[in-house]
């Protein structure tokens, strides 16, 4: 008996080593449900007739499911629990949503009108349709995947690369595109806010005001103080309230927008042909790719997903992809409800007049309805586009707050000071601003950061479902996810040689520091 209980109690032991071992290089640790030595000895003692009797065996089953339920609950390493993202576990499926909102629908959805141009109107409706349902999957499958059968939770997007591709692999494939969206997502945000601050005041101040107007640059700078600002909010849960005031500002901005454009009507001399301005045909080819990479870029988001999931607490009765799914699927069909109905009327109304803009829905607006439309409605539209521009600034600026203090956390084991945080983020404003000053062609680039960006959206969710669930060679879910992985790659390659192609061909007004 006591060589059975001895046996039992050091299979535990050695259970809950190795997955402490693996917990540790990945970087975050669940607790393994823990067995009490007492209830294993019970468990193991059968010759003992109290505890041989059915009702106590089912009495002790029970409390030891319980406990090890209750030990199931996420607990974070103190490296975890320094960093910005895993700081906080008490997010819900509201949480969710909003945070989803915020980064699903943005002023990359005012770009959706320029794919059509290139597209017309049936292939333009379809691929939308089919980017949608299939970006809509593969965040499904991220989100399932955030955790594992043995409990381990992946709270970065790059942690489950590594985990699926292996430590170099994965972060060869994955750490530049989220870097870069992450990044180059704000540096946008940081021009579209500033200009759009500039046009506000003049279109408050232009025949009313004295006061002289601030320079694109001083506008910028000005954005990126109150952004910067926001930014010292501590943690991914406590921008839950910034998220939701970014989600109703986007919402707003967006049905305003094409509400107002109804209204209008259509501009004369619309016309709806697919654009022929191209050579030949590898030209034209190429500017439909160019197409595919401006819708990719306006369905971006899953580089969030599993940081938004990770702020959830997570139980074997609960996990936490339950509430998770639950807020994405919500937040999805608001999504829906903003982007289809924004891109088809503005097309509608300006076809492919809208295309010679170049920067997509705001910048038409403004061109086609300064003298006609009213102030109104579009400092309305300006003050919301400031302000979701802000929202949106802090979700996808904290992956790299995230990583910056990790390499500090990494080196010094200890958490990062307060000061030495806000410094983080004060220098990462400053850098995004001084490229925002520096390149300020970078709009133009959406094609080209849509096609980078692709595989982590389309393609890299599809082979980590693979290689770490391992469905049936030949099933139907392993033949659709391979299929669908394969043509997310081949996409990405084209969509990024469309992009190179259409800037090579074209050309494009390089403007070092001169903003416009």
């Amino acid at each position: 008996m006591a060589t059975t209980t001895t046996s039992v109690h050091d299979k535990n032991e050695l259970v809950e080593e190795k997955a402490k071992h693996q917990a540790k290089e990945e970087g975050e640790v669940v607790v393994v449900p823990k067995s009490s030595p007492f209830l294993s000895r019970l468990m193991s003692s059968t010759s003992t007739p109290l505890v041989a009797s059915p009702v106590i065996k089912q009495a002790i089953a029970s409390m030891q499911g319980y406990m090890e339920d209750v030990g199931n609950f996420t607990k974070l390493e103190p490296h975890e629990a320094w960093l910005p993202i895993t700081e906080s576990r008490n997010g819900n499926a509201y949480y969710a949503a909003f945070h989803t909102l915020c980064s699903g629908i943005g002023v990359q959805a005012l770009l959706l009108p320029l794919a059509l141009t290139l597209l017309g109107w049936t292939w333009g409706i379809i691929c939308l349709l089919a980017a949608f349902v299939w970006q809509l999957y593969t965040l499904w499958l991220l989100i399932q995947l955030h955790e594992s059968d043995s409990g381990m939770r992946y709270s970065r997007y790059l942690r489950l690369s590594m985990a699926a591709f292996g430590e170099k692999i994965g972060k060869l494939v994955t750490l530049f595109p989220i870097m870069y969206l992450s990044g180059g997502t704000c540096v946008t945000l940081i021009m579209i806010g500033g200009g759009t601050m500039k046009i506000f005041f003049e279109l408050v101040c232009h025949e009313t005001c004295n006061v002289k107007n601030l320079t694109t640059i001083e506008w910028y700078l000005v954005f990126t103080c109150i952004a910067t600002l926001i930014a010292q909010l501590p943690n991914l849960n406590s921008i839950a309230g910034v998220s939701l005031i970014g989600a109703i500002t986007a919402i707003s901005y967006s049905t305003m927008i094409w509400v107002f454009t109804l209204s209008k009507g259509r501009t004369n001399g619309v016309s709806y042909e697919p654009l022929e301005n191209a050579k030949s045909n590898v030209a034209r080819l190429f500017e439909i790719l160019n197409a595919f990479g401006i819708i990719a870029f306006a369905f971006r988001g899953h580089n969030l997903v599993l940081e938004i999931q990770g702020t959830m607490p997570s139980s074997n009765k609960r996990p936490s992809r339950l509430p998770m799914w639950k807020g994405v699927k919500f937040a999805y069909l608001i999504i829906a409800m903003c982007l289809f109905p924004l891109a088809i009327v503005e097309y509608w109304a300006y076809g492919n007049l809208i295309h010679s803009s170049n920067e997509g829905v705001l910048t038409a607006l403004y061109e086609f309805h300064k003298r006609d439309g009213s102030k109104l409605v579009m400092g309305m539209t300006s003050v919301l586009v400031v302000i979701n521009s802000l929202s949106s600034f802090q979700i996808y600026a904290m992956p790299v707050f995230d990583n910056l203090e990790f390499r500090f956390t990494s080196a010094m084991n200890r958490p990062c000071p307060r000061w030495l945080r806000s410094a983080f983020r004060v220098f990462f404003g400053c850098l995004a601003s001084f490229i925002a000053i520096a390149i300020p062609f970078l709009a133009s680039l959406a094609g080209l950061i849509g096609g980078i960006a692709l595989p982590i959206t389309l393609a890299y969710p599809s082979f980590m479902w693979i290689l770490l669930r391992r469905p049936q060679k030949y099933s139907a879910i392993w033949l659709l996810n391979w299929f669908l992985g394969v043509l997310g790659m081949v996409l990405s390659v084209l969509v990024v040689t469309g992009a190179v192609w259409s800037l090579v061909t074209k050309g494009m007004e390089v403007n070092f520091f001169k903003p416009e």
